[in-house]
């Protein structure tokens, strides 16, 4: 072999070997989805990585390994709050009163006094002190105590006064408070005399505010009802303080038709001999 066939035979291989290379370099390259070089690391065995997702790249409807957050509680139903006026509402009084909450007869209307012996009873079992009474206060307070008796619902013992008005505390006043039911006449901040009362029905109600006696009427008889309204003390178009032997007989199961029924008839007397025509009127929750 002369050295012209050798030279030859020398640059055939050395092409042949570098076809081959040229193909893997190619074949590697289009692999790897970005058609660029490889890098001299990279074995040329290792698995080509994949442009489609794979299964745990794909949604799934079954729920994820998290834990989901738990729906927020729903606050509990209040039953009573301020305001309301119901024969729930005197029950309520009565069960409080039983345990020592509530120092004063029923009167099946929730205002601040019965507000702030709820949040009582709630402070001591631990819960949120509300003022109002919700499913879970009622339970606990139905789990303390007994169903009231008539008597405990409407006894015929006086109310305690409420704390007087403001406006009571100066001068001559028939200080009428509608959340505990009484009557008090006061001179100069001072009670003389105290006495139980109620109030006229929803449809019609005794007026708030501040007023004065228009005129007494010792022995009166209603020209819109017909009935007798002695010792009566008008404050208001028509309305007056004045005793009612309904009242008398049959306590709070029944309802004036606006005036202040008071149904201690020997204090009421006395009281209204020492009244003025001028007096203030003060009718307050």
């Amino acid at each position: 072999m002369n050295r012209s066939s050798v030279i030859r035979r020398a640059v055939l291989a050395v092409a042949a070997v570098a076809l081959v290379a040229g193909c893997k370099a190619e074949a590697v390259g289009a692999g790897g989805g970005g058609g660029g070089s490889v890098s001299p690391s990279t074995s040329s065995s290792a698995p080509a990585p994949s442009t489609s997702p794979t299964t745990d790249d794909k949604p799934s409807s079954s729920p994820t390994a998290s834990p989901t957050p738990s729906p927020t509680q729903p606050a509990a139903k209040v039953l009573m709050k301020d305001g309301d006026e119901s024969a729930q509402v005197r029950e309520l009084q009565a069960r409080l009163r039983q345990i020592g909450y509530f120092d004063r007869a029923p009167t099946g209307f929730y205002g601040t006094i019965t507000g702030n012996a709820v949040k009582a009873f709630q402070k001591k079992r631990e819960l949120p002190q509300t003022g109002s009474v919700d499913e879970i206060t009622w339970q606990r307070l139905l789990a303390m105590t007994k169903k009231p008796t008539a008597d405990e619902l409407k006894p015929s013992t006086s109310n305690k006064l409420d704390t007087p008005d403001p406006r009571c505390m100066t001068g001559r006043v028939l200080c009428i408070s509608k959340e505990t039911r009484t009557l008090a006449w006061m001179i100069d901040g001072k009670v003389v005399s105290s006495m139980d009362v109620r109030f006229g029905s929803e449809n019609t109600p005794t007026r708030e505010g501040e007023f004065k006696v228009d005129s007494k009427r010792r022995d009166w008889v209603s020209t819109l009802y017909h009935t007798p309204m002695p010792y009566s003390m008008f404050f208001s178009r028509g309305q007056a303080v004045h005793y009612s032997a309904d009242f008398a007989a049959r306590g709070y199961n029944g309802a004036s038709h606006g005036c202040v029924n008071v149904r201690d008839k020997a204090k009421l007397a006395a009281v209204f001999d020492q009244v003025n025509v001028g007096d203030k009127v003060v009718v307050h929750w």
